[in-house]
């Protein structure tokens, strides 16, 4: 499999971008509409006692370093775009392993090899040897529920779960689980807690946070943050077993219209106060050490561009004494600002730019704009301090290699049995009974049980996204070693009840009748905007598990629905269906967990269902629908479980259009045409067989999957020729270039090309093409998915939020390819290269 190579490439205009055009930029930017009002917000108290020797110690690096070094501090680098020589040469003060970024472009390396790479980048930042001063270099992960990048880690549930357990001590011991596993590979700095206050659960991340309700989540900020970074004042951070932690996402994320991700939140500053604001007073009096901006905006404005926001309320006014690091590459979309140049974010009051693979063009615009006095010097001075600040707090100038600091290659950790302990405790303690009729749970011991359901047996489904992937797609049940699926959680749990359990995954079986049937179904992994919805439903391939439900109902099987789910969705046809109906949420990789409260154990008392929900539940797919469960709604299994007949009409039209597919089962998606191209014209295919206006190309249908779920393409003569997707309107792909998506293309190759094929993406006014040779390696008549990185179109001259082209297949001879389905995804079998610099 070929993979995106890690070298940098940015547009011609990037690159030449004057520190003066950026400066005209800022000055011509139109005037926030967003304007906070310091006085109203409440004063924090921040805990960290000032130390004279620090501030004296930071005062005297500051006086002697030069502007290079202090611009490198300010700077953080994706793993995958940056080498431990960049690290030394460019005197930068961090790195970040991205979703899907690992030691050596593998994003599923064993722990050694993080490790190595830890030690590797550390040694980089002491390296004097070519001048300068050995500032060391701290490395950022997303450890969001458990070191969910590190194969073999423990895996938390995710927050909307946590959530649900209302057990702020319980938080507190998992996020200290987390942190010594961190430590295990030498990483000292994680992007967690994420203490958002989701308003509108079609929010992509939803998941991420632990309740609509700020009450609850603020009782969550303070112990998770100790839980992580120990109690402020007791000592050198990384002296302990503990890393530097994040308060996420500053500020609103999670009040943005219709839940869009990176959107806007149209909101006055009073909800804005005391919806978001109220978790941040509790990080902020625990001392969190660093805070994440937002990439979203408050009424217009972008928050890592808002000074009132960064400077004025969150260090002024509330106290914030940390450093304020922003989010991937979100300073781009600052007004006035490009990824390449944004002195603005700086002088808002960021202190870090997370520029995973931007940091370079940054460097040298951000250089030279602190020498003209675009950026002032006091600003930068301020903002390496803060830096500096937070690696003296952690003792990272004297923890040494990583390799050498408490708990480093203690490997035995990851996935350590009292780790997994806590988190089957998260597991039973976050279960959210719904219904319970008759009281069927917890089933009886020795009970015939069997368990059906496309989720029942895959833990990457039980574990969502941010899970060894940023998606937590495209992973085998060999890269969860140790962990426990919920089938097989609950095999163990009959069997020691004296039962038996068997599986099938549609509920067909053969042989003794079962006592009962689990029937597991919910949503499959998402991360960030990927997981936008436009209504409260799950998708319609996520609902076949109801005909299952209907069929063994239908045979006098008593049926317990469990939900896979980052956030409530409308289920009325599923809770009408099952006896029992639990919220399972996205358990992680303890799924005995579950079967802790399913089944009645042989000896001893049954458990009671404690989990509460931490959102309410909607009573019709209508985002503005009416409720059927609120807020804290849960039952215990000891009282009458029975509900209602519930209205199975959903309240809004079916949606099955996605956006971001272009073209499926060879036909255009909604808004989208399917065309040839040639130099006689274009051609719209509205009918198979069709012939181009010129006679050059020709296609027709051909299978894929299904009967005709393809388009074959067979070109002729000489001259450039193209299939292509168009649109009237422009589609802003801005987010998912950002998000490291890919163009995939499922291609086969009928006839090789003569000539080399391109592919490409734009509008007419910016076209940019990726070269893919002559598709070598491609067998002949043998279906194989392309993937292109929407940043190499980027980085080569297209206009990515304003996109009516996203896909174009070009080539300039003879060639027969069929295609099957175009669309952005994470996953393909051949991933091409950028063009490189």
């Amino acid at each position: 499999m070929f993979r995106l190579k890690s070298g940098l490439a940015l547009p011609l205009s990037a690159l030449c971008l004057a520190s003066t055009n950026a400066a005209a930029q800022d000055q011509i930017t139109t005037p926030p509409a967003a304007t906070a009002h310091p006085s109203l917000w409440p004063a924090a108290h921040w805990p960290w006692r000032s130390d004279p020797a620090m501030e004296a110690r930071i005062r005297s690096l500051l006086a002697s370093m030069s502007i290079e070094e202090k611009v490198g501090q300010i700077l953080q680098a994706d793993i995958a775009s940056v080498t431990p020589q960049d690290v030394r040469r460019y005197h930068l003060g961090s790195v970040l392993n991205g979703g899907n970024a690992g030691p050596g472009g593998d994003d599923y390396a064993p722990p050694a090899q993080w490790l190595k790479l830890a030690d590797t980048f550390y040694d980089a930042s002491m390296d004097t040897s070519a001048g300068g001063h050995a500032i060391p270099v701290m490395w950022g992960t997303d450890a969001v529920h458990g070191h969910s990048n590190i194969i073999g880690a423990t895996l938390f549930p995710h927050n909307s779960a946590l959530g649900a357990a209302h057990d702020p001590a319980l938080i507190r011991r998992i996020a200290a689980a987390t942190a010594i596993e961190v430590r295990a590979t030498g990483i000292d700095w994680t992007f967690a807690p994420t203490i958002t206050v989701p308003q509108d659960t079609r929010w992509g991340r939803a998941f991420e946070g632990y309740s609509s309700d700020p009450a609850l989540v603020a009782s969550y900020a303070g112990p998770f943050i100790e839980g992580l970074q120990g109690k402020p004042n007791s000592g050198p951070i990384l002296a302990g077993p503990h890393v530097i932690a994040t308060a996420k996402h500053f500020l609103a994320d999670g009040g943005t219209a219709q839940g869009r991700d990176q959107g806007d939140a149209q909101i006055s500053e009073e909800k804005l106060r005391d919806i978001h604001g109220t978790p941040y007073v509790a990080a902020i009096n625990a001392g969190v050490l660093s805070i994440m901006a937002s990439f979203s905006s408050w009424n217009g404005e972008k928050m890592t561009g808002n000074h009132g926001m960064l400077t004025d309320v969150l260090k002024q006014r509330m106290g914030f004494g940390g450093l304020v690091v922003s989010d991937w590459n979100a300073h781009g979309q600052v007004a006035g600002c490009s990824n390449a140049s944004c002195p603005r974010a700086i002088t808002a009051g960021i202190d870090m730019l997370m520029a995973p693979d931007s940091w370079k063009a940054l460097y040298t615009s951000l250089n030279a704009q602190a020498r003209d006095g675009t950026l002032p010097m006091a600003r930068l001075d301020e903002a390496v301090a803060s830096v500096l600040r937070v690696k003296m707090r952690a003792g990272l100038f004297e923890a040494g290699r990583p390799s050498s600091r408490p708990y480093a290659g203690r490997f035995d950790l990851l996935g350590a049995s009292d780790h997994r302990a806590i988190a089957r405790e998260a597991v039973r303690k976050s279960l959210v009974l719904l219904k319970n009729a008759g009281n069927i749970l917890p089933l009886a011991p020795g009970s015939r049980i069997l368990v059906a359901g496309d989720g029942a047996d895959d833990v990457a489904r039980q574990s969502g996204g941010w899970t060894l992937s940023w998606q937590g797609t495209g992973l085998s049940p060999a890269m969860f070693p140790g962990a426990t699926t919920l089938w097989q959680g609950l095999r163990q749990a009959a069997a020691d009840a004296g039962g038996q359990a068997t599986f099938s995954p549609d509920g067909r079986f053969t042989g003794p009748r079962p006592d009962a049937a689990i029937v597991v179904f919910g949503e499959a992994p998402y991360a960030e905007f990927q997981g936008d919805i436009s209504t409260l439903r799950l998708k319609p391939d996520q609902r076949t598990p109801l005909e299952t439900m209907r069929r063994l109902k239908a045979q006098g099987i008593p049926v317990i629905a469990v939900m896979l789910t980052g956030r409530p969705l409308w289920t009325n046809p599923e809770l009408n269906t099952a006896d029992a109906f639990v919220v399972a949420w996205l358990p992680g990789s303890e799924g005995g967990g579950v079967a802790d409260m399913l089944l009645r154990p042989a000896q001893g008392p049954a458990r009671n269902f404690i989990g509460r929900l931490p959102f309410a539940w909607p009573a019709t797919a209508r985002p503005d629908g009416p409720l059927l469960f609120p807020l804290g709604y849960g039952l215990t299994g000891k009282e009458p479980g029975s509900l209602k007949k519930l209205s199975e009409e959903a309240g809004v039209a079916e949606d099955t259009a996605s956006a971001d597919i272009y073209l499926n089962k060879g036909i255009a998606g909604p808004g989208w045409s399917l065309e040839m191209r040639e130099s006689a014209g274009s051609t719209r295919i509205t009918t198979v067989p069709a012939v181009s206006a010129g006679g050059r190309v020709t296609v027709a249908a051909t299978d894929h999957i299904v009967q005709e779920g393809a388009r074959r393409f067979t070109i002729t003569g000489q001259g450039a020729a193209s299939v292509a997707i168009t649109s009237q309107a422009a589609a802003d792909l801005s987010r998912q270039t950002n998000g490291e998506m890919l163009l995939v293309a499922t291609v086969r190759v009928d006839q090789a090309p003569a000539m080399p094929v391109r592919i490409a993406m734009g509008s007419v006014a910016s076209m940019a093409y990726v070269d893919a040779g002559k598709l070598e390696g491609m067998p002949i008549g043998q279906w194989r998915r392309i993937g292109v990185p929407l940043k190499c179109f980027r980085a080569g001259g297209a206009d990515l939020a304003k996109v009516n082209m996203p896909f174009a297949l070009e080539t300039s001879g003879p060639a027969s390819l069929s295609l099957a389905e175009v669309k952005l995804g994470m996953e393909a079998d051949t991933i091409l290269a950028c063009a490189k610099d």
